[in-house]
């Protein structure tokens, strides 16, 4: 049995990732740069962490003791508070000496877009479209769980199913 908005789920998030990791992390310029109050220390990993900050989508630059200039963003969190962002990531960065914020919060989008764009449970699919869905089931990676965690499909016995219908008695 298969639940298929979970696998439709699944596998539109895993093509989403993989036509984003191809073209890589792309940049979205801002029209009106922002300003960023930071502290003094998160400044200076601003300016000693620039090539880290651009490989994840940012231009920043420092004008001041305690404010950075943010004038380009990861393109596919740009709607988002991108300042708040900028901020998590150089706490993370001071922290731990790397983030991973940008990479989750970008998961996080393709799952909600993939979400999105998958079947819904109550809509009755095809024969092609069930064997279609089954086909691209095995050809995904991590197929067997949604995006949420939960299975996508199930397996069971024709003995559980005749238990189900009181047959064998």
């Amino acid at each position: 049995v298969v639940d298929m908005h979970a696998a439709h789920e699944r596998i539109g998030y895993e093509k989403l990732k993989s036509a984003h990791d191809g073209e890589g992390l792309r940049t979205q310029v801002l029209l009106v740069s922002q300003p960023v109050a930071v502290s003094e220390r998160e400044a200076d990993i601003a300016e000693r962490e620039i090539d880290t900050l651009a490989s994840l989508g940012f231009d920043v630059g420092r004008t001041g003791p305690q404010s950075l200039l943010l004038r380009a963003v990861p393109a596919l969190l740009a709607q988002g508070d991108t300042g708040r962002l900028l901020r998590d990531v150089l706490a993370d960065l001071r922290e731990h000496g790397e983030s991973r914020r940008v990479a989750a919060a970008r998961d996080e989008l393709l799952s909600t877009m993939a979400c999105h764009g998958a079947v819904r449970a109550n809509r009755r699919l095809t024969l092609p479209e069930m064997n279609a869905l089954l086909r691209e089931m095995e050809a995904t990676e991590r197929s067997g769980q949604c995006n949420h965690g939960r299975p996508t499909w199930a397996r069971f016995t024709l003995s559980e199913i005749d238990r189900w219908f009181l047959r064998g008695r």
